[in-house]
């Protein structure tokens, strides 16, 4: 059981380095514009000749906002709903799903279906079940009780009543933003909503859903822990069942929009620290399970059940109880996931539209998995979603070959690595491998990359920047 705990400034400062979320294994920097539609055909063959073809998630990008929230990195357009390149992206994003769905044999249902962005809400409800039938009539939906339909909402934009049309058409689960009810800290960001009206849209929510998630982030500028700890109390009244908490991260020479937040405005390391202490401690004391980095979850939420059960996954979506899909992306930027290959969607709409005007998907890049690749994707799995590393295990039962050699064997160089965590306190050696500790959690990112073979293999000259691990 997870106790609240002041980390040691030295711990803080040997940890305070940059590394993947692990989102993926590998990382989007190994992915190649080599990867194109001829080899996403090959693996969607390939899954779809396996002995048991595993059923299908569907994630579809809609990149247009309203305003610029000047903290995010996601893929996005801000523009007006009555915008010509708004109906354009529509019109290729049905195309695209109609080509997607060739690659796949009859026997693939689809069992989840999840609206990401850029503010989905951004589109009318016409145009969204528009899109949802698209998807019913090109793919096999697991009806009537096994299919996920969900969507993340910017709540400034939608009203109790749209929520409900939702329902009607089919979403059970929807995903709030919400970042912090501070004025200060929503003015630095651009982002200024309406508390009262925020609240009621997560009350609506849950009384339309199976599940509500919302969405916050420390780190941000301006933000102190007596604020934060307010925004907390508030989302925990709700009694929301899923929290996200991230670690906002700040990368001004990546992401332009950041260039209107000042670093001097920042929580320095211990604070943002402190932060993420604060939030385990209230939503441990609050009955939330810890999922795994920011994410939690009340017992009841699948989420939890799935982590009990040893079948939570992590991917482009976070944390996900859908651990036996092929993941298909659709729409700008949007990746899709085998065992096998990852593919990235191009990321600017001039691009995107520009293939499927050519009757093509639009792949930009992609990465093919080796046996190593998958050996490791699997051991970074188990530290970021089961909190432990078996090292028993065979690695013939994470590649397509027999093989008695056991992950303890196979990465016996990794392991002696880590060495300073154990020092540290961050992970235990139990009989058949490591367990992460309650203060090893904060580190996670840390941990899983000690088994990261693109980290090690960098040159000094090539630094991919990803964002702080704290």
């Amino acid at each position: 059981m997870f106790q609240a705990t002041c980390i040691p400034a030295g711990l803080i400062e040997r940890y305070d380095t940059m590394a993947p979320r692990y989102t993926s294994y590998p990382s989007a920097p190994q992915f190649s514009d080599q990867f194109d539609e001829s080899h996403l055909a090959i693996h969607a063959e390939r899954s779809n000749a396996s002995l048991l073809p595993k059923d299908l998630s569907v994630y579809v990008h809609i990149p247009f906002c309203h305003s610029l929230c000047y903290f995010c990195g996601c893929n996005k357009v801000v523009t007006r709903t009555d915008n010509q390149k708004v109906s354009e992206y529509l019109d290729n994003l049905m195309h695209e799903i109609a080509l997607r769905a060739r690659l796949y044999s009859d026997d693939r249902l689809v069992t989840q279906i999840h609206f990401g962005g850029g503010t989905p809400n951004f589109l009318s409800l016409d145009q969204i079940a528009s899109l949802l039938d698209q998807i019913a009539l090109q793919f096999h939906l697991d009806l009537p009780n096994n299919l996920e339909i969900g969507i993340e909402l910017d709540p400034r934009f939608i009203t109790s009543d749209e929520l409900r049309t939702y329902q009607s058409i089919g979403f059970n689960r929807f995903s709030i933003g919400v970042q912090d009810f501070s004025k200060p800290v929503q003015t630095a960001i651009n982002r200024v909503q309406d508390e009262a009206k925020t609240l009621e849209i997560i009350n609506t929510a849950m009384e339309c859903a199976n599940s509500v998630n919302v969405d916050l982030i420390t780190g941000l500028p301006f933000q102190q822990l007596t604020t934060f700890a307010d925004t907390l109390d508030k989302i925990i009244r709700t009694k929301v069942s899923r929290i996200a908490t991230y670690n906002f991260a700040y990368m001004p020479t990546r992401i332009k929009a950041q260039k209107m937040i000042s670093a001097s405005t920042l929580p320095s390391s211990a604070v943002r620290m402190e932060l993420v202490s604060l939030v385990r401690e209230k939503l441990h004391d609050a009955g939330y399970q810890h999922i795994g980095m920011d994410h939690y979850a009340l017992p009841s939420d699948s989420l939890s059940i799935a982590q009990d059960n040893g079948t939570l996954q992590r991917n482009f979506q976070g944390y996900t109880t859908h651990r036996d899909t092929d993941l298909i992306g659709v729409g700008a930027s949007a990746i899709s996931k085998f065992d096998t290959a990852f593919s990235q969607n191009e990321t600017t709409l001039s691009l995107y539209n520009e293939a499927l005007a050519r009757h093509r998907l639009p792949i930009a890049k992609g990465v093919e998995l080796d046996d190593d690749d998958r050996i490791r994707s699997a051991v970074i799995q188990q530290i970021m979603c089961r909190n432990k590393l078996d090292l028993t295990l065979p690695i013939g039962q994470f590649i397509e070959r027999d093989t008695n050699t056991t992950l303890a064997d196979y990465l016996s160089s990794d392991i002696q690595r880590l060495t300073q965590f154990i020092q540290d306190g961050l992970l235990v050696p139990v009989e058949n491998g490591f367990e992460v500790t309650d203060t090893g959690r904060f580190f996670m990112r840390s941990i899983a990359s000690v088994f990261d073979k693109y980290l090690t293999k960098q040159s000094s000259d090539r630094v991919v920047p990803f964002s702080r691990t704290v």
